[in-house]
C-alpha cells in the first residue's frame, strides 16, 4: 500500500476564550458598539476608503488603555498566543510574542473584507462577539496557490486539508489564530444583524 504524509502543514488554532479566563462578553458587545458610534475619525476612514461597516484599524491603536475590558482581553488572548505557539513548534529564543495592535470590525449586512494578509506580524487571529445566524464565516487561502500554475481543481468531496479555500464558521466567543502570511477574507455578510469581531497582530519582541 502507498504511504501518503501530509507535509509543510498550515496551522489553525481554534479555541473557547474563556479556555483560559472569564470576560464579560456582553460588556465587551457593548464597548465594541459605543466605540463604533463615537469614533469620528474611524467613521471617516471607513467612509473615505470604501469600508463597509466600521473598523477601528486606522483610529484607534490603544483600545486596552482606554477601555478596561480590552486590557482584559489581551490577557486573554497572550495565554491562547502562548498555546498556539507551542503546539504549532515555533522557537521564539527565549522571548514572546505582543500584541502590537487590535481593532474592532463591524460588518453589517451586505459587508465584505477583502482579501489580505497582515505583514510585519508573526500571528494574527480574530475573537468572536455576535455572528448571527447567516453570516459569513472567514475564507483562508491554500499559500501555494500562486504557484500551481496548471494544477487541476480539487474534487468537492476531497478532504479539507487539500482544498484550496477553506471557509470557518467561528461561534461567538472563539478565537482563531494562524502565522500572518496566510492570507484570509470575509465573504459578504448575509445576515440582516451585524457581524462584530476583534482581530489583532502579535509580534516579535
Amino acid at each position: 500500500m502507498p504511504e501518503i504524509a501530509s507535509l509543510f502543514v498550515t496551522r489553525l488554532y481554534r479555541a473557547a476564550l474563556a479556555e483560559q479566563g472569564k470576560i464579560d462578553s456582553r460588556e465587551l458587545a457593548a464597548s465594541c458598539l459605543a466605540i463604533a458610534e463615537d469614533d469620528e475619525a474611524g467613521q471617516a476612514w471607513c467612509e473615505e476608503n470604501g469600508y463597509p461597516g466600521y473598523t477601528s484599524y486606522a483610529s484607534l491603536n490603544d483600545l486596552p488603555w482606554r477601555f478596561p475590558i480590552f486590557a482584559d482581553l489581551v490577557k486573554l488572548l497572550d495565554k491562547h498566543v502562548a498555546a498556539a505557539c507551542h503546539e504549532m513548534g515555533l522557537d521564539l529564543g527565549g522571548r514572546k510574542l505582543n500584541c502590537d495592535s487590535l481593532w474592532i470590525n463591524i460588518l453589517p449586512e451586505g459587508g465584505t473584507h477583502a482579501s489580505h494578509i497582515h505583514p510585519h506580524s508573526v500571528l494574527s487571529g480574530t475573537t468572536y462577539v455576535a455572528m448571527p445566524e447567516g453570516t459569513s464565516a472567514i475564507k483562508f487561502e491554500d499559500p501555494r496557490l500562486p504557484m500551481l500554475m496548471n494544477a487541476p481543481l480539487r474534487r468537492k468531496d476531497a478532504g479539507r486539508e487539500v482544498q484550496s479555500f477553506v471557509y470557518v464558521a467561528p461561534a461567538v466567543g472563539e478565537v482563531l489564530l494562524w502565522e500572518s502570511w496566510l492570507r484570509h477574507e470575509v465573504p459578504m455578510n448575509m445576515a440582516e444583524d451585524e457581524r462584530i469581531s476583534v482581530s489583532f497582530n502579535y509580534n516579535w519582541a
